[in-house]
């Protein structure tokens, strides 16, 4: 008779197993027939740090600084809290009706549908194709400018501060767009892991060198 709940509606284990161990007799596909599962911790956790970090981080520094000590850290904790809170909500509608026993939503889209009605889903899909061109055409000209800005740097070093250096962005926003229209192509990029491992370390790379410039700098005042 429905889940099974232990104390304040927290899921039986026991139910959780049964639900976990796959389909019938077969254990390499999940109970809804599909090809199994097989994210760990360290993948998992690769995938949020290249999600949620990303090169947004490059630009926390001079936000930061525009707002100053006391809002800038107050809203870098509050779009924490808000960020801790849609993970709250996206882990609850993994399983819909039921978070055990319920069918599973692959989708962000799946996730608005089983819980909201097929109105809001085609709002939310709008709503993120919307999203996914802006964010397109914003790394696609970051990547641009950075590009160049690296050519410059290297024309500099050749040729001198004085040299005339200067460097397409159009050429390099097409090269952007072939290496992304190539990789589109890839048949199972999702299961790319360790692509996300090697993005994840590259945040906390280009992270710490942001941090020692600027310590480097707060100490070059003094």
């Amino acid at each position: 008779m429905g889940m099974q709940r232990q104390d304040k509606g927290k899921a039986d284990p026991a139910a959780f197993s049964i639900a976990e161990a796959g389909f019938g007799d077969r254990t390499d596909i999940d109970d809804d027939g599909r090809e199994r599962r097989t994210g760990t911790l360290v993948t998992a956790s690769a995938h949020i740090i290249t999600a949620v970090i990303g090169s947004g981080v490059l630009s926390l520094a001079w936000a930061i600084a525009q707002l100053g000590w006391v809002i800038g850290p107050a809203v870098l904790v509050a779009f924490s809290v808000i960020t801790w809170f849609c993970s709250s909500l996206l882990a609850d509608c993994y399983r819909s009706p039921d978070p055990v026993h319920g069918k599973r939503n692959y989708t962000y889209g799946q996730a608005v549908r089983a819980n909201l009605g097929v109105g809001k889903y085609r709002l939310c899909s709008l709503a993120q194709y919307i999203n996914l061109v802006g964010v397109t055409i914003g790394y696609t000209i970051t990547t641009a400018i950075s590009m160049g800005a690296i050519g410059r740097s290297n024309c500099f070093h050749r040729k001198g501060h004085d040299a005339h250096c200067e460097a397409s962005n159009t050429t390099n926003m097409i090269i952007f767009a072939a290496i992304q229209i190539l990789l589109s192509q890839l048949p199972n990029f999702h299961k790319i892991w360790w692509l996300s491992i090697v993005a994840a370390v590259m945040s906390l790379a280009y992270s710490t060198i942001g941090l020692g410039l600027s310590i480097a700098r707060i100490v070059g005042n003094y």
